[in-house]
């Protein structure tokens, strides 16, 4: 701690703020015995979770420890972009990140596995795996082929890589962590090199760029969808498996771009599923895809009876723990509030009435 303003420097500044929760996510986690019968997750922000089994088995999916726009630079969209190619447009994404970053990465200890679902950076980040290589030397990094290239070029060793294809089933202690098919449109049209047309060509082949997956725990299903956009197909996913915990990436989509589940087809999706909870994610992290959660419990309470939903929204907040089944009739999360234990000893104030 500086004990001056000549101590304090831009670096003193950065380390002793950031990440703004320090480790108090982490020493949570870490310290949260699951109940038998139960599975909790932990939303760390975007689509990253944490899922934690009653069996002591940990999993990272998706956790995305980077930054959106820093600056205004030239004020054109990089060339080659997805969104560029998406949508034609020249000017500047204003996609700045409007969340803290709840957990450290490098104090992550005890994973089993990291997982992610596709190859777009707000979720396959290389300060993750960094971590996750350091800390944990018996975790697997599990994810389609274009992601394993992705941690191959990074360093990640190759031993410690699983590929997964649709319908493919890997075991990480007592989980059973099921591929399925992603229904990503945005990463069919993404491509790095910019001097690379798309126009007039057959599509890259989604399995090997982005899966869903389905998280198979003694305490419930979780369902996490990635990206993926609405898909008929969801239904015949929903047929195949039980489904508790529907997970997709909600938010706004600016006006000639869709890129983002809007708050009817997350409904949509959740019925599809035949899940007992749908919980929208994403919409925290972008600046210009925010929208509100409270839409789609709005919209179910307008439909459900008439339509015999047979599911709950659950509207999250960053940071916050959600366990399967206690937690399936709740409709919104609030953190602990604590002074629970408020006149443990006796106040000390002036007098009675000061209070």
């Amino acid at each position: 701690m500086a004990n001056t303003i000549n101590d304090v420097t831009k670096e003193s500044w950065v380390l002793s703020t950031f990440p703004e929760w320090g480790t108090y996510l982490n020493e949570e986690i870490d310290e949260t015995v699951v109940k038998s019968g139960t599975v909790s997750i932990w939303w760390l922000g975007c689509t990253g979770i944490w899922l934690k089994s009653e069996g002591g088995t940990n999993i990272l999916c998706d956790l995305w420890c980077g930054t959106g726009k820093r600056t205004h630079g030239t004020g054109k969209m990089v060339k080659g972009h997805q969104m560029m190619r998406m949508s034609g447009a020249l000017k500047q994404q204003p996609n700045l990140r409007t969340q803290p970053f709840v957990i450290d990465p490098f104090e992550v200890k005890n994973i089993d596995a990291l997982v992610v679902t596709h190859i777009h950076s707000d979720h396959l980040d290389i300060n993750t795996a960094a971590a996750v290589n350091q800390n944990c030397p018996n975790a697997k990094f599990i994810g389609p082929q274009e992601v394993v290239n992705t941690w191959l070029k990074w360093g990640v060793p190759a031993d410690k890589t699983v590929v997964v294809h649709p319908n493919d089933e890997v075991e990480i202690g007592d989980v059973k962590l099921l591929a399925l098919e992603a229904f990503d449109r945005t990463v069919l049209v993404t491509e790095s090199n910019p001097e690379v047309s798309l126009k007039g060509k057959m599509p890259q082949d989604m399995n090997e760029l982005a899966v869903n997956y389905l998280f198979q725990t003694t305490g419930g299903n979780i369902y996490h969808a990635g990206d993926s956009h609405y898909s008929n197909l969801f239904a015949k996913h929903g047929n195949e498996h039980k489904i508790d915990v529907c997970l997709g990436a909600y938010g706004e989509n600016p006006r000639g771009i869709t890129d983002k589940v809007t708050s009817v087809d997350m409904l949509r999706m959740a019925e599809s599923l035949n899940a007992k909870v749908v919980i929208p994610v994403h919409y925290d992290i972008w600046a210009n895809f925010m929208a509100d959660p409270k839409e789609i419990t709005e919209i179910w309470k307008f439909k459900k009876d008439r339509l015999n939903y047979q599911f709950k929204p659950f509207i999250w907040q960053v940071g916050g723990k959600f366990t399967f089944p206690d937690d399936k009739d709740r409709l919104e999360f609030n953190f602990d509030r604590g002074f629970d234990d408020v006149f443990a000893v006796d106040n000390d104030t002036p007098f009675p009435s000061f209070l």
